[in-house]
């Protein structure tokens, strides 16, 4: 895991603009991160974590955030910072961490501001790579591919208000349908965005980013360029990565699958593959990532037989209740939601003996709703994969949690040893086989917290 160094200081003018670095390879990579995404969220969602760390596994990253966001000191309303400001503030930053030329990655929004940076200071880029960017938002009578100002318009009202979602417009159902339905994920998108920018002044720099054309910029940049388009992306749609890769002198143009703008989601080791080839020449092939960690399954105990028996309206009520206090309970002892399950979950934690304490809770708060759970925990070592997480200590919960008796908490001996002295009592449940996992495993159920 490549640690990020303590958030810097640069002086653009008379603002301090923040920025840190990672990794120490042999090649600088400014990353200009798309969105209200300040620094200090971004090792907070492990998909981007995860990212940025392969990134600065062949190379220096450098990201900041500049004037108006996240760290940085914030502007007056009444000036909303420009690009052309805010190419002075990676200037700056480059400078200030001792970057004489750099690549420069970039995606949404933000490609604008690289394709400024390229335009206008060659000498200070020597790759520019693009993912899921344009030279313009709007449309124009000689750019058709644009969005009509009226749809601009309508969707600026609604997109940064608090309640944006009740009032029908769901931005990650349209920019990252991969983890819409993902409450976790969501969650910490919201609380990113407060941390990066006000609603006012984040309208305000959407306002700008719609009124950017860098369209007159793209004959100029004779940097090597690398354009990356997923095809089924709906918010930034396939033709304007067509139009950068057609008007910019020899760029290499890749589609990728997928659906998902924003650059650190969905399959991304296609994307990073390319991305290390276009830099240093080779293909980067990392073993995949993988962490410690305590997982726990839950699930609804003869959900099938609740559903005829209270119907399927009252239960839509009562799952929506259960999901409610499962997420309560996870929030409480620091678990992360990895998926549901249609009547459960998939959650991660630091240490079993908060796996187990969240487990007994959310069992007890199922019971006050009159509904058995069944939970099963295991500590091990798991595959991280994007959102999602793989590998035997999955399995091996999942098996655990089948086991499980109606209302019980089971548990591997792995946790039974990892918890001593947490005052959490064990019975032993035998042994037993579980299928697709070599040997016998010892299985004990838990009796108090």
């Amino acid at each position: 895991m490549v640690e990020a160094r303590r958030t810097q200081y640069a002086k653009s003018g008379e603002l301090h603009v923040a920025y840190q670095t990672l990794g120490g390879g042999p090649l600088n990579l400014v990353v200009l991160s798309a969105g209200m995404m300040s620094i200090d969220s971004m090792d907070e969602e492990p998909s981007f974590a995860r990212f940025d760390r392969r990134l600065a596994s062949f190379s220096r990253v450098v990201r900041f955030d500049p004037r108006g966001l996240g760290l940085s000191d914030p502007v007056a309303m009444a000036s909303p910072p420009t690009v052309e400001q805010w190419t002075h503030d990676a200037l700056a930053v480059m400078d200030a961490a001792k970057v004489e030329r750099a690549a420069v990655f970039t995606s949404g929004p933000r490609s604008t501001l690289a394709l400024t940076l390229a335009a206008k200071h060659p000498d200070r880029v020597s790759h520019l790579i693009i993912v899921n960017g344009s030279a313009r938002t709007a449309w124009a009578p000689d750019y058709p591919i644009g969005i009509g100002r009226d749809v601009l318009d309508a969707v600026q009202e609604v997109h940064f208000a608090p309640d944006a979602v009740e009032r029908g417009f769901d931005f990650l159902a349209l920019a990252a349908p991969s983890v819409a339905d993902n409450q976790a994920f969501r969650e910490w998108w919201d609380r990113a965005g407060n941390r990066a920018a006000s609603p006012a002044m984040a309208q305000a720099i959407s306002e700008m980013h719609r009124e950017t054309d860098a369209r007159p910029l793209l004959a100029s940049i004779q940097t090597p360029t690398l354009v990356l388009h997923r095809r089924e992306n709906r918010f930034v749609p396939l033709a304007h990565g067509r139009y950068l890769a057609e008007h910019i002198a020899n760029a290499k143009y890749v589609e990728l699958d997928g659906a998902d703008s924003p650059h650190f989601l969905g399959d991304t080791e296609v994307m990073l593959d390319e991305i290390a080839e276009f830099l240093t020449g080779v293909r980067h092939s990392p073993e995949p990532d993988r962490s410690l960690a305590a997982v726990m399954i839950t699930d609804i105990v003869a959900s099938t037989e609740r559903i005829v028996e209270v119907g399927e309206r009252r239960w839509r009520d009562l799952l929506d209740r259960h999901d409610t206090a499962l997420r309560r309970q996870l929030e409480r002892f620091g678990g992360r939601e990895i998926k549901t399950t249609g009547d459960g979950v998939l959650a991660t934690f630091d240490g079993p003996a908060r796996a187990v304490q969240c487990a007994c809770a959310i069992r007890d708060a199922a019971v006050e709703l009159g509904l058995e759970v069944r939970a099963g925990v295991h500590f091990g070592e798991v595959e991280l994969r994007g959102t999602d997480i793989a590998g035997m200590t999955v399995h091996i919960a999942a098996r655990v949690n089948a086991l499980a008796a109606p209302g019980e908490v089971l548990v591997s001996r792995t946790v039974v040893e990892l918890v001593t002295g947490s005052h959490t009592n064990f019975a032993d449940r035998g042994e037993h086989r579980l299928k697709g996992v070599p040997g016998t495993w010892q299985l004990f159920g838990v009796t108090n917290t």
